[in-house]
């Protein structure tokens, strides 16, 4: 069976959302999902999934989330070839340019360990709504059929 890791980081919980709407999605697909907050995870445990999985929220103008900076750097430090990765993350529109930007930092940070992009990277504007659901729908079915 195929398994998969998501990881997410969140203040409003709007994260946390997205990250509940991939686990489900790739459920749905018979993946196998092991879902933690980020202060509760460790690059390591990618080791054992063929899907890899970041939800992370940009904080201010364009910063990574403060107790996912470790996770941050180990995971560009990481070996993870063979692995399908996707990060997909909420923001708010109105930092502009900063919006999202911590999705595209952790997007090359797995590129940079190794894995391969499995879907484009989900920028989600606030609280996931139906449109976005079936964006995150797309982006899991496009991780799983890499994944195989």
């Amino acid at each position: 069976m195929m398994k998969a890791v998501v990881v997410f980081a969140t203040i409003t919980g709007n994260n946390e959302d997205v990250a509940d709407i991939v686990t489900d999605a790739l459920e749905d697909h018979g993946v196998e999902v092991e879902e933690n907050e980020m202060t509760m995870a460790d690059v390591a445990d990618f080791a054992d999934a063929d899907i890899c999985v970041v939800c992370p929220y940009t904080y201010d103008e364009g910063a990574l989330p403060d107790e996912g900076l470790d996770f941050f750097d180990d995971l560009q430090e990481a070996d993870l070839k063979g692995k399908v990765y996707g990060v997909a993350g909420s923001g708010d529109t109105a930092y502009a340019d900063d919006f999202c930007v911590a999705v595209d930092k952790f997007g090359e940070a797995f590129a940079k360990a190794g894995a391969t992009k499995g879907a484009d990277n989900v920028h989600i504007n606030l609280a996931p709504d139906e449109d976005d659901i079936k964006t995150l729908d797309q982006f899991v079915a496009d991780l799983v059929k890499k994944a195989q």
